[in-house]
């Protein structure tokens, strides 16, 4: 998320506020805020087996962590327990009031991105979703009520990766690599991203933070591809998400420049701060930098994590925990940037400000 050059692991775990900063969290995203929807659905995207969960203290739960993922982190930093999956059927009533999670293993901003892997809820699905969670609030809130619950709400969407690593860079199951550049690739996902946004806002949300793509040509599933020299990212991976990156924060500009009135996006450079995090691991307390803790093959990012093979001892000293997935070492710092970072790195302002604005 935010990159600030003077946070350390350490000040992720400092004192916290306990009061509640926004009404609710809503989360849109893929597999690295799923806090368990996938669980739900006829998936081969699942993370509900051991190792995954080994450091949460609740055993595997569907969050393809080793512990929390970023959203539990910024949660906290909110003063807002992590909202429940919107999938569980318990997740009604009362238990949706502090928001609720949307996010799916597998999906993308594009419908099709993710198929291979069977059920998700795709970017405009959780939109859907999302109406049907705002049809129960209107049950309990009268609609001025409503309408200022929202506007101090919060959204995160964190999409894209799976449009490029489940998508765009399997040629063998999906045409768009053959139909499009690199750049017509972005502009595609920014216009289907834009709609969705423009959707979120129709219906009443007013703070928004949309997640940047990490370098992904760094993740144990593209290193374990052997397109990079040792010691190296798939540089060229990296270089393609440039166009969707630039342009993200372009969309956050003009969604910002007074045409949604009463509403502030927030762009948060997840590329920079992982990127940071990888060419200065001594930093930030990592060692290993180029594998999954947890995983099979060549930088153990060939094959997930298996519920037969335990996972490294020293998981805090470990980047990736498996393929595709930061450890939640890594989350906890990404939390504590996207809350208090700089606006050179969490543009125009950081989720503390966003939550402290009156819209």
């Amino acid at each position: 998320m935010c990159s600030a050059t003077t946070t350390t692991r350490s000040s992720s775990n400092s004192s916290r506020s306990n009061a509640a900063q926004a009404t609710a969290l809503f989360v849109f995203g893929d597999s690295l805020v799923d806090n368990g929807n996938n669980n739900f659905l006829n998936s081969i995207a699942k993370a509900n087996y051991y190792p995954y969960g080994v450091d949460s203290g609740r055993g595997p739960t569907g969050k393809f962590s080793n512990g929390n993922t970023f959203v539990d982190y910024l949660g906290a930093w909110l003063g807002l327990a992590a909202p429940p999956p919107f999938a569980d059927p318990t997740t009604t009533g009362a238990r949706i009031i502090g928001g609720v999670n949307f996010a799916s293993a597998a999906a993308g901003i594009l419908d099709e991105t993710g198929q291979h892997y069977g059920q998700r809820y795709t970017l405009s699905q959780q939109v859907i979703n999302f109406e049907t969670t705002l049809s129960q609030l209107r049950t309990m809130m009268s609609g001025p009520s409503l309408s200022r619950y929202l506007s101090r709400s919060i959204a995160v969407l964190v999409f894209g990766s799976n449009d490029y690593i489940n998508n765009y860079l399997l040629p063998g199951l999906y045409p768009t690599s053959f139909n499009y550049n690199p750049t017509q690739f972005a502009n595609l996902l920014l216009n289907r991203y834009a709609r969705q946004l423009v959707a979120l806002y129709s219906v009443g949300l007013r703070k928004f933070v949309v997640a940047g793509i990490g370098p992904l040509g760094c993740i144990p599933n593209q290193l374990a591809t052997g397109q990079a020299p040792p010691g190296r990212c798939v540089d060229y991976v990296n270089q393609m998400l440039g166009p969707f990156n630039q342009g993200l924060l372009s969309l956050v500009n003009m969604m910002n420049n007074g045409t949604h009135p009463g509403s502030m996006f927030v762009y948060g450079n997840s590329y920079a701060a992982i990127g940071d995090i990888l060419n200065n691991p001594e930093r930030y307390g990592f060692r290993v930098i180029d594998r999954g803790c947890c995983g099979i093959g060549r930088n153990q990012g060939q094959i997930t994590c298996m519920p037969w093979l335990p996972p490294c001892s020293n998981r805090n000293e470990y980047v990736f925990w498996d393929a595709f997935h930061p450890t939640q070492a890594v989350d906890a710092i990404l939390a504590h940037r996207a809350y208090a970072g700089p606006p050179s790195d969490c543009y125009p302002i950081n989720v503390q400000q966003l939550a402290l604005i009156n819209l």
